[in-house]
């Protein structure tokens, strides 16, 4: 792999504090990459500052942003603030969502409100929607950039949360095919990573279900969890493929029988 692709360009990884986060800042880093660190609250500061600290001894730019994605106005805070401390992301790489609730497969979808269903579209694709939108000027500008949003296994099968979060993240996979189609020529790659950075009980050191059911792992035909590290080893090779666009690439132990 030519490493030079990665030096010197920054990259922007929302809910950069988890696994699968985590994994994917320290990959890039090694490689040359500076890192915007985002985290959601005030419970993941210090993580995100040990990070940050631990990402700057690698000798790239590392710096943590608090911002809560479920609002459009602290989504542009964030971005702003990011352009301020760092620069103008090269690559963004949106990686937060939460199931927001969750009720199962087996669930009543009378337990979902509208206000909750909004909810949930808001913060899992409407704000990846939005940094999006707001990355890609000084990508189109500079003739590169990369674009990776973490999708789940809920977007092809449904999944195991709620009607809810697995069309938030079906609408994911339209938003990206447009992105690619429009940008691709101005050297700007989408690629939807359908990793199960995100899905309940896939990966593991991933809080949205921490303990989860026999039943659940029943499904996962490998027969184990899958490991940040190996998410992350796909999000650098999007990175550094500039032909590969408007692709899903599923990750998922084999639960599901192909992507799109």
């Amino acid at each position: 792999m030519d490493t030079a692709v990665f030096r010197g360009k920054l990259v922007l990884i929302t809910g950069c504090t988890g696994g699968i986060g985590m994994a994917t800042a320290r990959a890039l880093a090694k490689l040359g990459s500076s890192i915007a660190v985002h985290h959601s609250s005030t419970a993941s500061k210090q993580k995100a500052e040990d990070l940050t600290a631990e990402l700057t001894k690698l000798g790239v730019r590392a710096a943590p942003f608090q911002a809560d994605l479920s609002t459009y106005e602290n989504t542009k805070k964030l971005y702003d603030e990011v352009v301020a401390t760092l620069g103008q992301p090269d690559v963004l790489f949106g990686n937060h969502g939460a199931a927001v609730k969750t009720i199962g497969p087996r669930g009543d979808i009378g337990t979902i409100s509208p206000e909750l269903f909004e909810e949930t579209w808001r913060l899992n694709t409407g704000t990846n929607f939005y940094l999006a939108q707001l990355c890609i000027p000084h990508m189109e500008a500079q003739k590169w950039g990369r674009i990776i949003l973490t999708s789940s296994v809920a977007a092809l099968n449904g999944g195991v949360i709620g009607p809810h979060y697995a069309s938030s993240k079906s609408a994911m996979h339209g938003l990206i095919h447009w992105l690619s189609l429009r940008y691709c020529k101005d050297g700007i790659v989408s690629i939807l990573s359908l990793s199960n950075a995100i899905a309940p009980a896939l990966i593991e050191d991933t809080a949205m279900m921490a303990n989860p059911t026999d039943e659940i792992r029943s499904r996962i035909p490998i027969g184990r969890l899958g490991k940040p590290d190996e998410i992350a080893s796909i999000v650098v090779m999007l990175v550094s493929n500039g032909y590969m666009t408007n692709k899903v690439i599923v990750a998922d132990g084999g639960w599901t029988t192909g992507g799109i």
